[in-house]
């Protein structure tokens, strides 16, 4: 993957935004991401997700109404609630309680329970979500900002292109005019078969801007923040070959932990005024 003008463009346009951010948000991030909440494993992925670079290209504030959606296990969810609860609104958009799929249920009883035990959650206003299903993320035109970190190709996977169809159209919804749609997810090179690579958990980055644009979104900026120039997304079990999913266990190990993680887009979007 080559890295040339628009990639140098994209990483100014990246730097300038973040200086939008006031120090006293940037001191707040750094305290989040280094809080008691995240384990030394977690923050061992910082050098992969960038989280205080990715957060800050987005434009967070503390005193923002913000909805992540599928927040998984909560790794980011683990800055986010810290960082809004005093002066912000945080809604979890998680997976669907009446949902009969095993690994929903665990992944949402856990998130419960961090909500019940943990200080910083107990503010986090849960909502469902799930393409073609559960669309009520936060209150129509109530959010400052919708985040959504590598779950655009899952929902790809399960529902078919219709399905992150329907859920731009619920981080439209739940927006307020002006609002801004952060997308972070794995990256399919340009040139490949979207088609036959579907089940491989990378996706287009020209795909993703088309249908936010089609759900009425204004792409604003691009970053390379999240980038991965070894990482040619071509392998035996997918975006899974690679850490921290491992998936073919010790075989190739150490030559999938030199790549690290995945190639990824960083978008930024607002919903017109």
């Amino acid at each position: 993957m080559k890295f040339g003008l628009k990639t140098t463009l994209a990483a100014a346009v990246a730097l300038s935004l973040s200086a939008c951010v006031s120090t006293t948000t940037s001191e707040q991030l750094s305290e989040a991401t280094q809080g008691e909440l995240r384990s030394a494993q977690a923050q061992a992925r910082d050098q992969y997700r960038h989280p205080i670079e990715t957060l800050t290209f987005f434009g967070i504030e503390p005193d923002m109404t913000v909805v992540e959606v599928s927040p998984g296990g909560g790794w980011y969810t683990d800055i986010l609630a810290p960082l809004l609860k005093d002066k912000g609104t945080l809604y979890a958009a998680h997976f669907p309680a009446d949902s009969d799929v095993k690994y929903y249920q665990r992944s949402l009883a856990g998130f419960k329970e961090k909500m019940a035990n943990t200080r910083a959650y107990s503010e986090i206003r849960l909502t469902e979500f799930y393409p073609g299903t559960h669309h009520n993320i936060a209150p129509e035109g109530s959010a400052d900002m919708v985040l959504t970190f590598r779950n655009l190709h899952n929902w790809y996977m399960n529902a078919d292109e219709q399905g992150v169809k329907e859920a731009m159209r619920a981080f439209h919804t739940a927006l307020k005019p002006g609002g801004v749609l952060g997308i972070v997810d794995h990256r399919l090179p340009e040139t490949r078969d979207s088609g036959k690579a579907k089940r491989s958990g990378y996706v287009k980055e020209s795909w993703v801007i088309a249908l936010a644009q089609e759900a009425g979104f204004e792409l604003v900026a691009k970053s390379e923040i999240n980038a991965n120039p070894k990482d040619f997304a071509n392998h035996p079990k997918g975006v899974w070959t690679l850490p921290p999913s491992l998936s073919l266990g010790e075989e190739d190990r150490a030559k999938y932990e030199a790549i690290g993680e995945s190639d990824r887009m960083t978008l930024k979007f607002i919903k017109p005024q």
